[in-house]
């Protein structure tokens, strides 16, 4: 039997940034019925923050993989929540350093084993085996 490379035909359904974004609606979906407080880049941010500790914006934005306009639209919500506060540079006034806050630091602890929880059930029809197989190839895509 010929796949569709073969044949020319093109079928939306079977395209890899389609299903990827039909996966990852399954993964949101899952996401905010676990942890309704925080959108999934929120969650991102503040966990990345928690595990790094103070850091600029900036650098939050790369080590979540968020483009400055993003990064700051979620430290703006995150700091209107109270999870967090920034501070300018001393030394260049331009950048900003952010840092957990106690309520951030307390949320964070209460729902980081809700977000496995989230893995596992986003991965649930997959075996054990596929589940690692697919971690390992979305790794090697990064």
């Amino acid at each position: 039997m010929k796949n569709e490379h073969e044949t020319g035909d093109y079928r939306l359904d079977l395209q890899v940034g389609y299903l990827l974004r039909r996966a990852t609606q399954r993964h949101l979906s899952i996401f905010s019925q676990h942890i309704p407080q925080l959108t999934s880049t929120q969650f991102a941010a503040l966990a990345k923050l928690c595990e790094l500790g103070p850091t600029s914006q900036n650098a939050l934005g790369r080590a979540t993989s968020m483009d400055a306009a993003t990064i700051k639209g979620v430290a703006d919500r995150l700091r209107a929540k109270g999870l967090l506060v920034s501070t300018p540079d001393p030394d260049d006034r331009r950048r900003i350093h952010l840092t957990p806050t106690e309520q951030g630091r307390a949320l964070y602890e209460a729902t980081f084993p809700k977000a496995h929880r989230v893995t596992m059930d986003t991965l649930e029809p997959l075996t054990a085996e596929e589940r690692s197989q697919f971690l390992d190839l979305l790794l090697k895509l990064t």
